[in-house]
Protein backbone atom coordinates (compact mmCIF):
# COMPACT_ATOMS: atom_id res chain seq x y z
CA UNK A 1 0.00 0.00 0.00
CA UNK A 2 1.40 3.39 -0.99
CA UNK A 3 2.41 5.75 1.80
CA UNK A 4 1.25 9.31 1.18
CA UNK A 5 2.34 12.68 2.46
CA UNK A 6 -0.90 14.18 3.74
CA UNK A 7 -1.66 17.65 5.12
CA UNK A 8 -4.76 17.76 7.31
CA UNK A 9 -6.72 20.89 8.18
CA UNK A 10 -9.02 20.42 11.15
CA UNK A 11 -6.94 17.49 12.32
CA UNK A 12 -7.23 18.44 16.00
CA UNK A 13 -11.03 18.24 16.02
CA UNK A 14 -13.28 15.30 16.86
CA UNK A 15 -13.21 13.59 13.46
CA UNK A 16 -9.69 14.83 12.80
CA UNK A 17 -8.11 13.03 15.74
CA UNK A 18 -9.74 9.74 14.78
CA UNK A 19 -8.66 10.13 11.14
CA UNK A 20 -5.09 11.25 11.91
CA UNK A 21 -4.65 8.27 14.25
CA UNK A 22 -5.82 5.93 11.50
CA UNK A 23 -3.55 7.55 8.90
CA UNK A 24 -0.56 7.30 11.23
CA UNK A 25 -1.44 3.68 11.96
CA UNK A 26 -1.13 2.92 8.25
CA UNK A 27 2.25 4.62 8.10
CA UNK A 28 1.30 7.74 6.14
CA UNK A 29 3.29 10.92 6.78
CA UNK A 30 0.76 13.32 8.25
CA UNK A 31 1.20 17.06 8.64
CA UNK A 32 -1.47 18.63 10.87
CA UNK A 33 -1.86 22.42 10.91
CA UNK A 34 -3.21 23.54 14.28
CA UNK A 35 -4.03 26.83 15.94
CA UNK A 36 -2.71 25.72 19.34
CA UNK A 37 -0.08 23.01 18.92
CA UNK A 38 0.66 22.38 22.61
CA UNK A 39 -2.99 21.62 23.43
CA UNK A 40 -2.88 18.41 21.43
CA UNK A 41 -0.11 16.32 22.93
CA UNK A 42 -2.06 13.17 22.09
CA UNK A 43 -1.25 13.82 18.43
CA UNK A 44 2.35 14.79 19.11
CA UNK A 45 3.18 11.27 20.27
CA UNK A 46 1.87 9.58 17.13
CA UNK A 47 4.57 8.24 14.80
CA UNK A 48 4.80 9.89 11.36
CA UNK A 49 2.68 12.86 12.54
CA UNK A 50 4.02 16.40 12.35
CA UNK A 51 1.94 18.92 14.30
CA UNK A 52 2.56 22.52 13.24
CA UNK A 53 1.18 25.67 14.83
CA UNK A 54 -0.18 27.72 11.94
CA UNK A 55 -2.93 30.09 10.87
CA UNK A 56 -4.77 28.13 8.20
CA UNK A 57 -6.62 31.25 7.05
CA UNK A 58 -3.33 32.75 5.85
CA UNK A 59 -2.90 31.79 2.19
CA UNK A 60 0.90 32.08 2.31
CA UNK A 61 0.97 29.66 5.26
CA UNK A 62 -1.07 27.11 3.30
CA UNK A 63 1.21 27.47 0.27
CA UNK A 64 4.23 26.90 2.50
CA UNK A 65 2.96 23.76 4.21
CA UNK A 66 1.23 22.21 1.18
CA UNK A 67 4.63 21.98 -0.51
CA UNK A 68 5.65 18.38 -1.14
CA UNK A 69 2.29 16.93 -0.10
CA UNK A 70 0.39 14.27 -2.05
CA UNK A 71 -3.05 14.78 -0.52
CA UNK A 72 -4.89 17.55 1.33
CA UNK A 73 -7.72 16.70 3.72
CA UNK A 74 -10.05 19.49 4.79
CA UNK A 75 -12.13 18.75 7.89
CA UNK A 76 -12.67 22.35 8.99
CA UNK A 77 -16.20 23.28 9.97
CA UNK A 78 -18.04 25.39 12.52
CA UNK A 79 -21.60 24.96 13.77
CA UNK A 80 -21.88 28.51 15.10
CA UNK A 81 -20.28 31.86 14.41
CA UNK A 82 -19.52 34.72 16.78
CA UNK A 83 -21.52 37.15 14.64
CA UNK A 84 -25.05 36.71 13.28
CA UNK A 85 -24.67 37.61 9.59
CA UNK A 86 -23.18 34.46 8.10
CA UNK A 87 -19.74 36.03 7.64
CA UNK A 88 -18.19 33.58 10.09
CA UNK A 89 -19.52 30.61 8.12
CA UNK A 90 -18.32 32.15 4.86
CA UNK A 91 -14.81 32.59 6.27
CA UNK A 92 -14.58 29.12 7.83
CA UNK A 93 -16.07 27.23 4.90
CA UNK A 94 -16.06 29.11 1.57
CA UNK A 95 -13.11 31.46 1.88
CA UNK A 96 -10.93 28.73 3.37
CA UNK A 97 -11.67 26.40 0.44
CA UNK A 98 -10.75 29.21 -1.96
CA UNK A 99 -7.37 29.49 -0.23
CA UNK A 100 -6.94 25.71 -0.21
CA UNK A 101 -7.53 25.61 -3.96
CA UNK A 102 -4.98 28.37 -4.58
CA UNK A 103 -2.39 26.66 -2.34
CA UNK A 104 -2.99 23.33 -4.08
CA UNK A 105 -2.53 24.89 -7.50
CA UNK A 106 0.65 26.69 -6.39
CA UNK A 107 2.15 23.36 -5.23
CA UNK A 108 0.64 21.13 -7.94
CA UNK A 109 -1.25 19.09 -5.34
CA UNK A 110 -4.15 17.44 -7.13
CA UNK A 111 -5.94 15.30 -4.52
CA UNK A 112 -8.40 16.76 -2.01
CA UNK A 113 -10.67 14.92 0.44
CA UNK A 114 -13.27 17.39 1.66
CA UNK A 115 -15.68 17.23 4.59
CA UNK A 116 -19.04 18.74 3.74
CA UNK A 117 -22.41 18.13 5.43
CA UNK A 118 -25.65 16.33 4.70
CA UNK A 119 -28.18 18.78 3.18
CA UNK A 120 -25.41 21.22 2.19
CA UNK A 121 -26.99 23.35 -0.53
CA UNK A 122 -25.48 26.25 -2.44
CA UNK A 123 -28.70 27.01 -4.31
CA UNK A 124 -31.15 27.25 -1.41
CA UNK A 125 -30.53 29.05 1.85
CA UNK A 126 -31.75 26.74 4.59
CA UNK A 127 -29.25 28.14 7.07
CA UNK A 128 -25.95 29.98 6.86
CA UNK A 129 -24.22 26.74 7.86
CA UNK A 130 -25.74 24.58 5.12
CA UNK A 131 -25.51 27.32 2.50
CA UNK A 132 -21.80 27.93 3.10
CA UNK A 133 -21.06 24.20 3.26
CA UNK A 134 -22.79 23.77 -0.11
CA UNK A 135 -20.92 26.69 -1.66
CA UNK A 136 -17.57 25.35 -0.45
CA UNK A 137 -18.33 21.87 -1.75
CA UNK A 138 -19.36 23.13 -5.19
CA UNK A 139 -16.34 25.42 -5.36
CA UNK A 140 -13.95 22.52 -4.82
CA UNK A 141 -15.65 20.27 -7.38
CA UNK A 142 -15.59 22.73 -10.29
CA UNK A 143 -11.79 23.08 -10.29
CA UNK A 144 -10.32 21.05 -13.17
CA UNK A 145 -6.90 20.71 -11.55
CA UNK A 146 -8.32 19.08 -8.40
CA UNK A 147 -9.38 15.46 -7.89
CA UNK A 148 -11.98 15.93 -5.18
CA UNK A 149 -14.03 13.54 -3.09
CA UNK A 150 -16.60 15.07 -0.72
CA UNK A 151 -18.29 13.48 2.27
CA UNK A 152 -21.70 14.61 3.46
CA UNK A 153 -22.42 13.03 6.86
CA UNK A 154 -25.42 13.30 9.12
CA UNK A 155 -24.51 14.08 12.72
CA UNK A 156 -21.39 12.10 13.69
CA UNK A 157 -21.09 10.26 17.00
CA UNK A 158 -18.29 8.43 18.76
CA UNK A 159 -15.76 8.85 21.59
CA UNK A 160 -15.11 12.55 22.10
CA UNK A 161 -18.17 13.72 20.14
CA UNK A 162 -20.05 16.91 20.95
CA UNK A 163 -23.42 15.26 20.31
CA UNK A 164 -24.18 12.65 22.98
CA UNK A 165 -21.67 14.24 25.34
CA UNK A 166 -23.61 17.50 25.09
CA UNK A 167 -26.88 15.71 25.89
CA UNK A 168 -25.16 14.11 28.87
CA UNK A 169 -24.07 17.49 30.25
CA UNK A 170 -27.44 19.14 29.60
CA UNK A 171 -29.31 16.33 31.33
CA UNK A 172 -26.95 16.36 34.26
CA UNK A 173 -27.44 20.12 34.74
CA UNK A 174 -31.23 20.03 34.28
CA UNK A 175 -32.97 19.70 37.68
CA UNK A 176 -36.23 17.93 36.76
CA UNK A 177 -37.41 19.20 33.38
CA UNK A 178 -35.46 19.76 30.19
CA UNK A 179 -37.10 21.95 27.52
CA UNK A 180 -36.06 20.75 24.07
CA UNK A 181 -36.31 22.79 20.89
CA UNK A 182 -37.22 21.05 17.62
CA UNK A 183 -37.97 17.70 19.32
CA UNK A 184 -39.21 16.08 16.11
CA UNK A 185 -36.13 16.93 14.04
CA UNK A 186 -34.87 13.66 12.53
CA UNK A 187 -31.31 12.32 12.35
CA UNK A 188 -29.51 9.22 11.13
CA UNK A 189 -26.37 9.45 13.32
CA UNK A 190 -23.26 7.96 11.72
CA UNK A 191 -20.34 6.47 13.65
CA UNK A 192 -17.04 8.34 13.38
CA UNK A 193 -15.25 5.05 12.61
CA UNK A 194 -17.45 4.57 9.55
CA UNK A 195 -16.78 8.14 8.36
CA UNK A 196 -13.03 7.62 8.83
CA UNK A 197 -13.32 4.34 6.93
CA UNK A 198 -14.88 6.18 3.97
CA UNK A 199 -11.99 8.67 3.94
CA UNK A 200 -9.40 5.87 4.10
CA UNK A 201 -11.01 3.92 1.26
CA UNK A 202 -11.22 7.03 -0.92
CA UNK A 203 -7.57 7.83 -0.27
CA UNK A 204 -6.54 4.66 -2.11
CA UNK A 205 -9.27 4.40 -4.76
CA UNK A 206 -9.42 6.66 -7.79
CA UNK A 207 -13.00 5.53 -8.48
CA UNK A 208 -14.16 7.91 -5.71
CA UNK A 209 -12.74 11.00 -7.44
CA UNK A 210 -15.44 13.51 -8.32
CA UNK A 211 -18.01 11.81 -6.06
CA UNK A 212 -20.05 13.26 -3.21
CA UNK A 213 -21.08 10.68 -0.63
CA UNK A 214 -24.00 11.01 1.79
CA UNK A 215 -23.12 9.16 5.01
CA UNK A 216 -25.77 8.03 7.48
CA UNK A 217 -26.12 5.42 10.18
CA UNK A 218 -28.55 2.48 9.96
CA UNK A 219 -31.42 4.00 11.99
CA UNK A 220 -33.41 7.22 12.10
CA UNK A 221 -34.31 8.94 15.39
CA UNK A 222 -36.00 12.13 16.45
CA UNK A 223 -34.00 14.54 18.56
CA UNK A 224 -36.26 13.79 21.51
CA UNK A 225 -35.61 10.04 21.17
CA UNK A 226 -31.85 10.63 21.19
CA UNK A 227 -32.02 12.75 24.34
CA UNK A 228 -34.29 10.20 26.01
CA UNK A 229 -31.86 7.42 25.07
CA UNK A 230 -29.03 9.32 26.78
CA UNK A 231 -31.17 9.91 29.87
CA UNK A 232 -32.12 6.22 30.15
CA UNK A 233 -28.51 5.20 29.89
CA UNK A 234 -27.65 7.25 32.99
CA UNK A 235 -30.98 6.62 34.75
CA UNK A 236 -31.55 10.37 34.83
CA UNK A 237 -35.18 10.98 35.76
CA UNK A 238 -35.70 14.08 33.64
CA UNK A 239 -38.90 15.00 31.86
CA UNK A 240 -38.07 16.01 28.29
CA UNK A 241 -40.57 18.66 27.23
CA UNK A 242 -40.63 19.18 23.47
CA UNK A 243 -41.20 22.81 22.60
CA UNK A 244 -43.67 23.92 19.96
CA UNK A 245 -42.19 25.66 16.86
CA UNK A 246 -42.81 29.18 18.17
CA UNK A 247 -41.16 28.39 21.52
CA UNK A 248 -38.31 26.55 19.79
CA UNK A 249 -37.65 29.65 17.73
CA UNK A 250 -37.82 31.85 20.83
CA UNK A 251 -35.34 29.60 22.65
CA UNK A 252 -32.98 29.83 19.66
CA UNK A 253 -33.15 33.63 19.68
CA UNK A 254 -32.40 33.73 23.41
CA UNK A 255 -29.57 31.17 23.30
CA UNK A 256 -28.02 33.10 20.42
CA UNK A 257 -26.73 35.58 23.01
CA UNK A 258 -25.76 33.14 25.76
CA UNK A 259 -21.96 32.86 26.25
CA UNK A 260 -20.67 29.91 24.24
CA UNK A 261 -23.83 29.95 22.11
CA UNK A 262 -24.98 26.37 22.90
CA UNK A 263 -27.91 26.79 20.49
CA UNK A 264 -28.47 29.44 17.85
CA UNK A 265 -31.08 30.60 15.38
CA UNK A 266 -28.92 29.19 12.59
CA UNK A 267 -28.95 25.80 14.36
CA UNK A 268 -32.73 26.09 14.54
CA UNK A 269 -32.94 26.74 10.80
CA UNK A 270 -30.69 23.75 10.02
CA UNK A 271 -32.98 21.54 12.11
CA UNK A 272 -35.92 22.36 9.85
CA UNK A 273 -34.53 19.84 7.35
CA UNK A 274 -34.21 16.20 8.42
CA UNK A 275 -30.60 15.01 8.54
CA UNK A 276 -31.47 11.68 6.92
CA UNK A 277 -30.03 10.05 3.78
CA UNK A 278 -32.26 9.08 0.89
CA UNK A 279 -30.44 5.80 0.38
CA UNK A 280 -28.26 3.30 2.19
CA UNK A 281 -24.65 3.75 3.25
CA UNK A 282 -22.61 3.85 -0.01
CA UNK A 283 -21.97 0.26 -1.11
CA UNK A 284 -18.54 1.19 -2.49
CA UNK A 285 -17.16 1.34 1.06
CA UNK A 286 -18.12 -2.31 1.62
CA UNK A 287 -19.01 -1.81 5.26
CA UNK A 288 -22.12 -1.99 7.37
CA UNK A 289 -22.55 1.25 9.37
CA UNK A 290 -22.71 0.76 13.10
CA UNK A 291 -25.60 1.91 15.26
CA UNK A 292 -25.61 4.10 18.36
CA UNK A 293 -26.75 1.08 20.41
CA UNK A 294 -23.53 -0.74 19.48
CA UNK A 295 -21.12 2.12 20.13
CA UNK A 296 -22.47 4.83 22.43
CA UNK A 297 -22.62 2.71 25.64
CA UNK A 298 -18.91 1.96 25.27
CA UNK A 299 -17.89 5.58 25.78
CA UNK A 300 -20.79 7.00 27.79
CA UNK A 301 -20.09 4.31 30.38
CA UNK A 302 -16.91 6.22 31.25
CA UNK A 303 -19.03 9.26 32.03
CA UNK A 304 -21.31 7.11 34.14
CA UNK A 305 -18.41 5.74 36.17
CA UNK A 306 -16.98 9.22 36.63
CA UNK A 307 -20.42 10.52 37.61
CA UNK A 308 -20.76 7.87 40.32
CA UNK A 309 -17.26 8.67 41.58
CA UNK A 310 -18.18 12.36 41.85
CA UNK A 311 -21.27 11.45 43.89
CA UNK A 312 -19.25 9.29 46.28
CA UNK A 313 -16.66 12.04 46.61
CA UNK A 314 -19.34 14.61 47.52
CA UNK A 315 -20.80 12.24 50.13
CA UNK A 316 -17.32 11.72 51.57
CA UNK A 317 -16.71 15.47 51.79
CA UNK A 318 -20.06 16.03 53.51
CA UNK A 319 -19.29 13.21 55.97
CA UNK A 320 -15.89 14.71 56.85
CA UNK A 321 -17.35 18.19 57.30
CA UNK A 322 -19.96 16.93 59.77
CA UNK A 323 -17.74 14.70 61.87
Amino acid sequence: MKKYKICVLGGTGFVGKHLVSRLAGEGHYVRVLARHRERHRDLLVLPTVELIQANIHNESVLKKYFAGQDVIINLVGILNETCHSGKGFQRAHVQLVQKIIQACEANKVSRLLHMSALNANSKKKISHYLLSKGQAEDLAHIIDTLQVTSFRPSVIFGPGDSFFNRFFNLLRLSPFVMPLACPQARFAPVYVGDVVGAFMYSLHNASTIGQRYDLCGPRVYTLKQLVQYTGRFFSYQRKIVGLLPVLSKLQAYIMEYVPGKPFSFDNYQSLQVDSVCKGHFPAIFASKPRSIEEIVPLYLARHSQRDHFDIYRRYAQQYLRHR
